[in-house]
């Protein structure tokens, strides 16, 4: 069966949604379209790329997350480094290593601008905080100027990937025609994570959902749950409140939206208190939130139903539209 995917972000939990994705190409469901933000935007890119869900673990389990943070060594001295280097790039991490891994993935399947997908295969979410609206990438960049076929998808997942004050924001600058007469300053858009507007933006193919000849492409989303239960966060100094609210905010947004019109097309994972910014997560670990994955996924693809998420589909579509 065909159905299009949503991946929500949450940093490295973002594995356990590989393990979801592996249960639903088990039941023999076929990914048409794909979106995600965050570390939602990388699973989203690998299978535009034509990555299957057993390829992916492989890259995943194989890869070291904490190379991911990278700093010049004078950043590193004790708490006046770290400090510094917020001050002076917005970021603990600048997050170039995200980015450099994967292009270097998807190049493997002879990927590397939104020319090389099929258009309108892959959607990334993220945040310009300088006009504070929502990118959806790539069909945004032609606002900006920007010829979407020469655009870079890890550059793009990078900029859906920027937590903010954890990773550097994505500065991208206007064209010509668009920053002429502007100050130099005003030449550049920040860009940081998609979670920031939307973590889980299932509504992006409901417009499309319904085909002139009746049939309906199901949205499914993929959403990391339990991410604050038992976990209160310790908020000791500036940094650790810094981590509290990276948390909240990709624990938190569209949490209302998914449990009240959503639950019915949303396989939730469980994401066994792995925190969003736990970059050194051990391989046992990682396993686990594979497993854990795969166990959501295997009873919620298990237990579908069409003619249940067609009744829910049409009734909340005509209720919005």
């Amino acid at each position: 069966m065909r159905i299009n995917g949503v991946f929500q972000g949450g940093g490295v939990r973002g594995i356990s949604l590989v393990g979801a994705v592996r249960a639903a190409e088990m039941h023999d469901f076929k990914f048409v379209r794909l979106a995600g933000t965050s570390s939602g935007s990388i699973v989203a890119a690998l299978m535009a790329a034509g990555y299957n869900a057993e390829e992916m673990r492989e890259l995943i389990l194989a890869t070291n997350f904490a190379k991911f943070l990278k700093r010049s060594a004078i950043f590193n001295t004790p708490l006046i480094g770290p400090a510094a280097r917020i001050m002076l790039k917005k970021g603990l991490y600048a997050g170039e290593a995200l980015e450099d891994w994967l292009r270097k993935a998807l190049l493997v399947k002879k990927v590397r601008t939104f020319k090389d997908l099929e258009k309108g295969k892959l959607t990334i979410i993220a945040s310009d905080i300088t006009s504070g609206k929502i990118l959806i990438l790539p069909d945004d960049l032609q606002k900006l100027g920007i010829d979407a076929n020469q655009f870079d998808v890890a550059h793009a997942v990078r900029m859906s990937c920027s937590i903010p004050y954890f990773f550097d924001p994505v500065l991208l600058r206007l064209p010509p025609k668009l920053s002429r007469g502007k100050a130099f300053k005003d030449q550049f858009i920040h860009i940081v994570d998609g979670g920031l507007l939307s973590n889980l933006p299932l509504w992006l193919f409901d417009q499309d959902g319904v085909k002139a000849d009746g049939e309906i492409i199901p949205t499914v989303g993929f959403q990391m749950v339990g991410k604050n239960s038992n976990q209160p966060h310790r908020i000791g100094g500036p940094f650790s409140m810094l981590q509290a609210l990276f948390d909240t905010m990709l624990s938190a947004h569209d949490e209302r939206y998914i449990e009240q019109e959503n639950r019915y097309r949303t396989v939730k994972v469980p994401i066994l208190g792995i925190g969003v910014t736990q970059f050194h997560i051990t391989h046992e670990e990682s396993l686990l939130l594979h497993e854990s994955g795969f166990r959501a996924g295997s009873k919620f693809f298990g237990d579908w139903s069409t003619q249940y998420y067609e009744e829910e589909f049409i009734k909340y579509f005509q209720q919005a539209f």
